[in-house]
């Protein structure tokens, strides 16, 4: 059916139109219409946004869980219910993310998720798979289990590549033995290479990049800087991630994990056009504070949500954020004075860009998919619509 979203303002990739709305037919942006514009209303769903913005669905490319789930607990019922966690803070597509595990809890997220995509489900779109781990950097391994971390080896990644369709990128330590190779591996197969938790120098991120790395991971978190071998001073993952103008970042935008002056910085190097906001939350994500489990509850970390964060018991590290993306939205804004439609591009079509599917998602653009969310000045969500169907509703009747 046709629905008629008025009485906003819409905003596109470079700009925002004030007084201005959209239509949607066939679950796809059919139009983008002025406030003084006449439109036939027979047989159509009229959605009043009450001046509020109407802005692309956000899209999280790494999420491990929330509402006090995990990926990773090992039911269809968890994954779920921690995507519609995240859906209440307007996020529409969502990439859930692994953590480094046995493989047998690996398996059985794989079988999970390709249930659910093959089934009837009203929730975030689920893009696909994002592995992070196991092979990392043994220094900056952050709250990943060491016991696990390893060696790209080919006999154990061509196993788990050649058993699930559903992987779309995974996160590996450039200078692990064998993670170039596994680099081209993955090109090969259509699955997006990123950096993270490694302790790499700039050659080794350089050659990473050139054989198709293209994205690091929560920069700055788990993660080499400049540092002295053999009393030389050696750029490390941080520095290369502004001397490769192409490469993308991540940014957790939580307000805790990079302070203010380190959001301007990556803003005012990278710009608006290669910094992909993320969550990178765990299942505390929105939920009161207290004690969870990082992970698989059999398998996984007890860790701490503190100070609207979350930490080892140790104190010592962070374990993942209990971010959503509308406070990634405000941060950018409010923290680093980033414009109201730069901070949503890096929610939106720049996450889509990097994962490839930016001709379908990402912005509001003719023909594109009606992934929509509507928030008011403070990005508080008052709807969301995933493939033109309203799934939350909180403006007035």
């Amino acid at each position: 059916m046709k629905m008629i979203i008025k009485n906003g303002n819409v905003i596109t990739q470079e700009r925002i139109i004030y007084g201005s709305g959209i239509v949607i037919e066939d679950n796809k942006i059919a139009k983008i219409f002025g406030g003084d514009e006449l439109l036939e209303q027979d047989d159509c769903i009229v959605v009043d946004a009450e001046g509020n913005y109407i802005s692309p669905g956000f899209i999280d490319i790494h999420t491990h869980g929330g509402g006090g789930h995990d990926f990773m607990d090992g039911t269809k019922d968890s994954i779920i219910e921690a995507a519609k966690a995240h859906m209440n803070y307007g996020t529409t597509s969502i990439i859930p993310t692994t953590m480094t595990s046995t493989k047998e809890s690996l398996f059985n997220t794989f079988d999970n998720i390709k249930e659910i995509k093959n089934s009837y489900y009203e929730g975030p779109n689920i893009l696909g798979l994002h592995l992070e781990g196991p092979y990392f950097s043994e220094e900056q391994k952050g709250a990943q289990d060491s016991k696990y971390i390893k060696d790209p080896d080919p006999n154990e990644y061509l196993e788990i590549l050649n058993y699930s369709n559903d992987i779309v990128r995974w996160t590996i330590a450039p200078e692990r033995k064998g993670a170039i190779e596994l680099g081209r591996e993955l090109i090969s197969r259509g699955i997006k290479c990123a950096i993270g938790h490694s302790n790499a120098v700039y050659e080794q991120v350089l050659e990473a990049y050139e054989n198709g790395y293209s994205l690091i991971t929560h920069f700055y978190s788990g993660m080499s800087m400049v540092r002295r071998i053999n009393m030389f001073r050696y750029p490390g993952v941080v520095e290369s991630g502004y001397l490769i103008d192409d490469m993308y970042v991540e940014v957790i935008a939580d307000g805790m994990h990079l302070p203010a002056s380190l959001l301007k910085l990556i803003y005012k190097i990278k710009g608006p056009d290669r910094i992909c906001l993320v969550t990178d939350s765990m299942r505390g994500a929105g939920m009161p504070e207290g004690e969870y489990v990082l992970g698989n509850m059999e398998t996984g970390q007890k860790v701490v949500v503190e100070d609207g964060v979350a930490k080892l018991l140790t104190r010592d590290a962070f374990a993942g954020s209990v971010a959503t993306a509308d406070r990634l939205v405000r941060n950018m804004i409010k923290l680093a004075d980033v414009p109201l439609h730069e901070a949503v591009k890096m929610m939106t079509f720049n996450p889509a860009k990097v994962m490839g599917i930016e001709k379908t998602k990402g912005s509001i653009t003719i023909g594109k998919d009606a992934d929509i969310v509507i928030f008011n000045n403070n990005i508080d969500i008052k709807a969301v619509i995933v493939g033109g169907k309203i799934l939350i509703n909180n403006l007035e009747k």
